[in-house]
């Protein structure tokens, strides 16, 4: 059985699904013996002001309005103790990935922060602090987000061993970069025949790049019953997807580590899409 970080910390109350949705995903994972929870500590708030903006940083600490709330969330001691649990449950799964082969976090809200501020349910970018933090390492962000992964396409700019691959259907304002690709998938005519192709050439890049950790978003705003959804991705698609991602990384000896990224229906029909991706990593680990 593989590791998830979790921690009861990580859980916040916001006006989407976004963070309450953690603790049924690591309730349901802990019931059918999926994964193993490991509970990532804390993290020193020095360490996010070395990746974002100082100013940025300190105002999100102290609730000071309004850069405290760019990610789109009202602020609160509860919500800044649950962001900072779960970016020391990046760090906490990224160590683990690399010494056991692979490793989730029960989190989200990373890859539209930028280094200025954050967005889009958002704080502090989680996939850009791993790089960071292991500068030595060639970190490969493989983002499959309904919304393209704009934060982190920037902060490729800024980490030379940081590599970003998007694939969304909501553009969300993301760019390419020297390092970050992002192929867009229609929402109404795409097919995930199109989406495989896409997969694949992450894949290539992914080898090209001589990854260290391949981290990988498993968004499931993608599904087609979510407001934000693609009428042809269907939850059998979403299983389909996630498979070929670890089966992927398995075969090639890659270490990786997962995260839930987005997905906004109802919680029981969110939690089951979220759990499945647990499902799909334990037929290959």
């Amino acid at each position: 059985m593989f590791k998830a970080c979790y921690s009861q910390r990580y859980f916040s109350v916001t006006h989407t699904n976004s963070m309450e949705k953690l603790q049924y995903v690591a309730q349901v994972v802990v019931e059918q013996s999926l994964a193993q929870l490991v509970d990532p500590g804390d993290i020193d708030p020095a360490i996010l002001r070395t990746l974002h903006d100082p100013n940025y940083v300190d105002a999100f600490l102290q609730g000071k309005k309004p850069l405290a709330e760019m990610s789109s969330f009202k602020w609160s001691e509860q919500l800044r103790d649950a962001v900072l649990a779960i970016q020391a449950g990046q760090l906490k799964a990224a160590k683990i990935a690399f010494n056991e082969g692979v490793c989730a976090n029960i989190a989200q809200g990373f890859h539209h922060a930028v280094y200025e501020y954050g967005g889009g349910f958002c704080t502090f970018n989680g996939l850009a602090l791993v790089a960071q933090q292991y500068p030595d390492k060639k970190i490969f962000i493989l983002d499959c987000d309904q919304h393209g992964g704009n934060g982190t396409a920037e902060f490729t700019t800024r980490l030379p061993n940081l590599f970003n691959f998007t694939i969304f259907g909501l553009r969300y304002g993301c760019r390419d970069f020297e390092r970050s690709i992002g192929r867009y998938i229609s929402r109404s005519d795409g097919t995930f025949a199109k989406y495989e192709q896409a997969l694949y050439e992450a894949f290539e890049q992914i080898l090209l790049q001589k990854t260290d950790l391949l981290i990988y978003q498993a968004g499931m705003d993608c599904h087609l019953a979510d407001p934000f959804g693609s009428t042809w991705f269907d939850s059998m698609a979403l299983y389909r997807r996630d498979c070929m991602v670890f089966e992927f990384a398995r075969k090639h000896r890659i270490p990786m580590m997962f995260v839930l990224a987005g997905g906004y229906q109802t919680l029981p029909e969110l939690v089951k899409l979220h759990v499945s991706t647990f499902r799909a990593a334990g037929q290959f680990y």
